[in-house]
């Protein structure tokens, strides 16, 4: 089977233009591809560079030298070298992402912050929010917050809302930075579950699992981001 995601020779160092141009490397050389079906694990101890691989990998940060390809509606697409519009659409269609941290518009009702994907891509308002509906249902966020916006909601309530934001579409490539970090054993429970099931409908997923037992239970293999690590 064809990977949908790789990279080739990617390396990552940020410059502190407020510090005279300090340089600091992050990492360097790094080769990798993700086939449908498969949960590569980044691993590594803090500070290796396995969130900052994973921002490369959606573009967020720029790649210093090397490239990242991701197979976007049949074709290969360099997020190291595409335009802003062309990032915007691989991320509608293709690619999700699950942060550690949720990210919305003030003042906008947890359900429509969940069904906003799939309205990007054409769905109804109604078809949409009952969508949403069952995610949020699935991952035990209680009906009467539903409509509220989730600014005051707990920090493990906001990320069930950033895991359904990011997997409602069953993207075909998916980045997860640390998703259940906030929550505790049910709700980690369910989300494995949901995970599991992405990877069985033929989604690749990248992600960062803290949790032991979550790595052994969704990861189909590991990369270990310690190795490219570039020395200052």
């Amino acid at each position: 089977m064809n990977a949908v995601l790789e990279t080739t020779e990617l390396s990552k160092t940020f410059t502190l233009h407020g510090r005279g141009g300090l340089r600091l490397p992050v990492f360097a050389g790094i080769d990798l591809s993700v086939q449908p079906g498969e949960c590569l694990a980044l691993t590594g101890h803090s500070g290796s560079g396995k969130s900052s691989l994973l921002r490369c990998l959606y573009g967020n940060y720029g790649a210093s030298s090397g490239d990242v390809r991701i197979r976007h509606q049949g074709d290969w697409v360099s997020l190291s070298a595409a335009e802003p519009h062309d990032v915007y659409d691989v991320r509608r269609r293709t690619l999700g992402y699950v942060s550690q941290f949720l990210r919305v518009i003030p003042r906008v009702a947890t359900i429509d912050i969940v069904a906003d994907p799939l309205r990007r891509l054409g769905v109804s308002a109604e078809a949409a929010r009952s969508k949403a509906a069952q995610w949020l249902a699935r991952l035990n966020l209680h009906e009467h917050l539903w409509h509220l916006p989730p600014a005051t909601f707990s920090g493990g309530e906001q990320q069930r809302v950033n895991i359904a934001h990011g997997m409602i579409t069953d993207p075909p490539v998916l980045l997860l930075d640390e998703p259940t970090a906030s929550l505790d054993a049910d709700n980690r429970r369910v989300v494995v579950e949901l995970i599991q099931a992405a990877r069985q409908k033929g989604a690749a997923i990248v992600g960062i699992f803290h949790d032991d037992e979550v790595r052994q239970a969704v990861a189909t293999r590991c990369f270990d981001v310690e190795q490219y690590r570039n020395p200052v």
